[in-house]
């Protein structure tokens, strides 16, 4: 099993190109179920959970041919309308496959999804909406069993606000019969990038990017050529390296409007951030001053970025409180910060940080995708020698990582 080794103490400067966003991609490229046309996606990331994804869409029938960073998909011989669990349990995602398949065939056999051990994240949510449009669903055997002649338009009120959800329900709507509306949808970049893709391939979307989506059901969607926008979480954990080792960073092919909330919390630590239209330049001469957040849904603070500023705070000056209201089981990194030397305690969903003046290496172990994000941030701010186990989690959602990390200065390596 591969492992980081990062000697800490090494000032970050230079150039780094943000890769296309995993949260965006996933949802994308199950659009390619709903068009029996060429799909041709461009800034798709090398990433573990994209190329799972890609498996999964296989064999259901569903060309895939790649080149680098482009995907084109071709869905006109879907034969298997089935996602088996050996592809599903890794990766929650693949739950997004139901949607688009019931849509265009009318029926679905998809596994009940697994991925990080950060909480329940149950499909009712999707069941539920997929019932408000017509579907008849029964749960057996692990299994997911869905099947419509035809869905037809509804009203539909998610109990909370659920990004795969949304994106689910969003892809179903497009081709059933009427007029579907979506409320307390999600509003998330990732959301509206998928939206934007559903309305080149014909889709008929209004309210994108707000809270309620109305969708009038087309006969048929058609192939489209799109560009997956920027990973907004992997902009902001390399922020937050620069924020905890100091130094001078560009970052290239990305958005600070979709960034807000994080950027605010970063200038309070004492970054000084300038921006332009696809890049964020990140300059840090001080130790940084610690602040407290509230994690919720888009355009508050995301849960995502939750983990990485908790790292920075640990060597931050002063004390601060970090309030986690969207995953119950997130805070899986607290005990391994601790082991560097952190001062963090946990009182039910809020943790108290106290930080400290400098960590020191140590074995640490990774136990989901932004746990081990942060331990990456914390063993380049901690003195001496930091082994960081489990990275099969980074890879899920970083494309190289230590590379590009490495380019700009930091002393981190991959021993396989």
């Amino acid at each position: 099993m591969d492992k980081l080794k990062i000697v800490g103490g090494k000032r970050l400067a230079g150039e780094i190109t943000i890769s296309g966003a995993k949260n965006a991609a996933l949802p994308i490229l199950c659009a390619g179920l709903l068009t029996s046309g060429d799909l041709a996606l461009a800034n798709v990331p090398h990433l573990h959970d994209v190329r799972t994804m890609l498996k999964l869409l296989q064999q259901t029938g569903l060309k895939v041919s790649q080149d680098g960073e482009q995907v084109t998909l071709n869905g006109a011989a879907i034969d298997k309308l089935e996602a088996p669990y050996e592809l599903v349990k890794t990766m929650r995602a693949s739950i997004l496959v139901l949607g688009p398949l019931l849509a265009r065939f009318g029926e679905a056999k998809v596994s009940l999804p697994g991925g990080c051990a950060i909480g329940s994240r149950p499909v009712d949510q999707h069941i539920k909406g997929l019932e408000a449009l017509g579907a008849e669903i029964r749960l057996e055997g692990g299994y997911i069993y869905a099947r419509a002649k035809k869905l037809k338009g509804a009203r539909v009120v998610t109990d909370m606000i659920t990004v795969t959800g949304t994106e689910n329900l969003l892809m179903a709507a497009t081709l059933a019969d009427g007029e579907t509306v979506l409320e307390n949808a999600a509003r998330e970049p990732e959301v509206t990038d998928l939206a934007n893709l559903l309305v080149a391939m014909g889709a008929r979307i209004e309210g994108i990017g707000t809270d309620r989506l109305v969708i009038q059901g087309v006969e048929a969607l058609h192939g489209a050529r799109h560009e997956v926008i920027s990973d907004r979480i992997e902009a902001g954990t390399f922020l937050c390296a620069v924020a905890a080792t100091g130094g001078d960073i560009v970052l290239k092919n990305t958005r600070s409007d979709i960034l807000d909330a994080a950027l605010d919390k970063l200038r309070e630590m004492g970054v000084i951030l300038t921006t332009g239209p696809d890049w964020i330049r990140a300059q840090m001469a001080s130790r940084p001053k610690a602040v407290s957040f509230r994690t919720t849904e888009y355009p508050g603070f995301p849960t995502d970025m939750q983990a990485q500023f908790m790292a920075v705070n640990c060597i931050a000056s002063g004390a601060s409180k970090v309030t986690e209201t969207i995953f119950e089981n997130r805070f899986m990194h607290v005990q391994e910060l601790n082991r560097l030397g952190a001062r963090i305690t946990i009182e039910g969903n809020t943790a108290f940080i106290e930080g400290v003046e400098q960590l020191v290496g140590a074995p640490v172990m990774a136990t989901d995708l932004r746990a081990s994000a942060s331990l990456v941030i914390a063993g380049m701010a901690a003195r001496g020698e930091t082994l960081v186990d489990r990275i099969y989690h980074l890879d899920r959602g970083y494309d190289q990582m230590e590379v590009k990390l490495s380019q700009v200065g930091a002393d981190i390596v991959r021993i396989k």
